[in-house]
């Protein structure tokens, strides 16, 4: 069935609520990948069978009458696909991150950056139930760690309207606190100079030219961002320059063949004189 991507999705039903729900709890394997710039959960139409089809759902079932019977793997199936028809997950193929712009295919302007590890993918129109194929996550459970930072940035609100009655030393402790962090964004923001600086300099003097700390702006975690503390630049190479590149290894791959092999000269038999 074709997945109506662009418009918003339906009030899904219990049942498929039920089953997104116990689906989510379940070791799936989920890996992350991008879909039209946003991260989101992955995983394999076998896994999810499995464990519709497995003794966990059994005992779930009978504690939630929302999650329909499952007996063998055709009914395991017909209940997966109540996740396609209501939009908490569809089927996703991987694709080459230039054509990601718009989760189609179709590549507008500036192209999509691949990020490493991670596969970039596109809603497929037709939704099958395949075991091999893909799907993605649309459903987002509400935890509890969610419910915690929505209770933090009320309390958060309410601090900073009631300022003017906090006490003196505690509005001093916060100033203090305030321009310790507007000191630390300063200096982050002279480190990102000063390494723009030393590349331009040893671009000419140490060439290809040295960065510190090279994934500061990566898409990577916080300490990761300073590991290595330095390295040399990264010089991309065309697809051009690849191809030529591979040829003329090739070519000399066969000359020195050519060369490394023994020469097989035959020499002619003397001739002999028979005595008349």
């Amino acid at each position: 069935m074709a997945a109506p991507v662009a418009q918003a999705p339906p009030t899904a039903s219990p049942e498929a609520l039920a089953v997104a729900e116990f689906l989510r709890s379940q070791d799936l394997k989920c890996r992350t990948c991008i879909l039209q710039g946003q991260r989101k959960d992955l995983f394999k139409v076998k896994r999810a069978l499995r464990a519709l089809m497995s003794e966990a759902y059994t005992k779930a079932q009978k504690k939630n009458a929302h999650l329909p019977p499952v007996t063998d793997h055709s009914t395991a199936v017909h209940v997966f696909s109540l996740l396609p028809r209501n939009l908490l997950a569809l089927r996703v193929s991987k694709i080459d991150p230039a054509a990601a712009d718009d989760g189609h295919g179709h590549s507008h302007g500036k192209p999509a950056k691949r990020i490493k590890g991670l596969w970039t993918v596109k809603i497929e129109q037709q939704q099958e139930m395949r075991e091999e194929l893909y799907y993605t996550w649309f459903y987002e459970p509400r935890t509890w760690k969610q419910t915690i930072m929505a209770i933090g940035v009320i309390v958060v609100l309410l601090l900073v309207v009631m300022f003017p009655l906090w006490p003196p030393m505690l509005r001093l402790g916060v100033w203090y606190l305030s321009m310790g962090m507007l000191g630390l964004i300063g200096l982050f923001i002279l480190m990102s100079i000063f390494r723009l600086i030393l590349f331009l300099v040893t671009t000419f003097v140490l060439p290809p030219g040295i960065w510190l700390y090279p994934n500061l702006f990566e898409d990577v975690g916080f300490f990761d961002s300073f590991r290595p503390l330095w390295a040399w630049h990264k010089v991309k190479k065309s697809k051009k320059d690849g191809k030529k590149a591979a040829l003329e290894g090739k070519v000399t791959e066969i000359t020195n063949e050519k060369s490394a092999a023994p020469s097989s000269t035959v020499t002619p038999p003397k001739p002999t004189v028979e005595d008349g």
